[in-house]
């Protein structure tokens, strides 16, 4: 995970050039990153065109995905380099990493885009570290296996499941003390907010179910089940008026389409095997997943609630981001 664009596409530069072609700028229109955590690639995908247009070589065992507010740069989570990757948008180069503790799952950036939040699931902690100068800022103990990790809309708490504990650790990102300790659903993976950020969402995959938050009283609110509880629910994505929500679920390759207001599945598509990560486009009408068995990336119209094409991708895809 070290050099960026893919060989064959350096490689074929002078030719393309000698006979008056231009390769499409990567900083021009949305662009669709893919982390493929064995293949230790990011695959860049145009979603004008659902086609992979560059692949970047980075680190060991890339996964969670963060862009920085002015989408200039995006930040992985390089698993076994225990560092982040930092990717260069206009080159489509990882530019350097940043040392950011064990084992990095996740991760999320404050507002201003200054600091990194990240789970070391190896060391069951989670750390901030400040982009500019690569200071650990704090690594706070939270529950065993931390994974998910999300921040408050005001940027003040960081939230981050723990698998093995069943539990949401809520974290003070100035102090990195641990404000509450919240037991949700068993093997909770994913912490996402409604569009107004007045709730967190919390997936279980052995539970099967979501587990409400209020996040101005960090406060359980309740629990419901996604389909028969055997679907094995993993990310979550929002509609951006925030009146569905749409889950991947890793056993039954899957996405269940949920009713918010009535918490009830209301539909589920086919995609890929053992869906993992997800992405949806700002106006809503594309959803994508990261089908970590199939080496693919399903592209689901939301209108129809159908696959519309599967876009290959490298070896074991695990997240999704998409810049605008």
């Amino acid at each position: 995970m070290k050099p960026a664009i893919s060989p064959s596409r350096t490689q074929a530069l002078p030719f393309l050039l000698a006979i008056g072609l231009t390769l499409p700028a990567r900083s021009a229109g949305p662009a669709l990153y893919v982390s493929n955590e064995v293949a230790n690639t990011l695959s860049v995908i145009s979603p004008q065109t659902n086609s992979v247009v560059a692949t970047i070589t980075v680190g060991k065992r890339p996964r969670g995905m963060a862009a920085s507010p002015d989408r200039r740069t995006v930040y992985v989570a390089l698993g076994q380099d225990d560092a982040l990757g930092v990717i260069d948008v206009a080159s489509g180069k990882m530019t350097r990493t940043i040392p950011v503790g064990r084992d990095p799952e996740l991760v999320v950036l404050s507002p201003d885009g200054k600091v990194a939040y990240v789970s070391n699931e190896e060391i069951a902690h989670a750390s901030a570290i400040d982009l500019a100068t690569g200071k650990i800022l704090f690594s706070t103990p939270v529950g065993v296996e931390p994974e998910g990790v999300g921040l408050s809309r005001d940027g003040k708490k960081l939230y981050v499941t723990a698998e093995t504990n069943n539990t949401v650790s809520v974290v003070d990102t100035k102090t990195g003390q641990v404000l509450h300790t919240l037991h949700v659903g068993e093997n909770p993976r994913t912490v996402a907010f409604t569009p107004d950020g007045s709730r967190a969402w919390v997936s279980a995959e052995a539970g099967g179910n979501v587990t409400l938050i209020d996040v101005a009283s960090d406060s359980v609110l309740g629990q419901f089940p996604i389909r028969d509880g055997k679907t094995k629910p993993v990310r979550i994505a929002f509609s951006p008026d925030g009146r569905l929500a749409y889950l991947t679920e890793g056993a039954a390759a899957s996405v269940s389409v949920v009713d918010v207001a009535r918490q009830a599945v209301i539909d589920s598509v086919r995609v890929g095997r053992r869906p993992w990560g997800i992405a949806l486009s700002p106006d809503g009408k594309r959803l994508y997943t990261a089908d970590g068995r199939s080496n693919t990336v399903s592209v689901i119209d939301t209108e129809v609630r159908r696959v519309i094409m599967a876009i290959p991708v490298g070896e074991r895809p695990n997240d999704l981001l998409y810049i605008p």
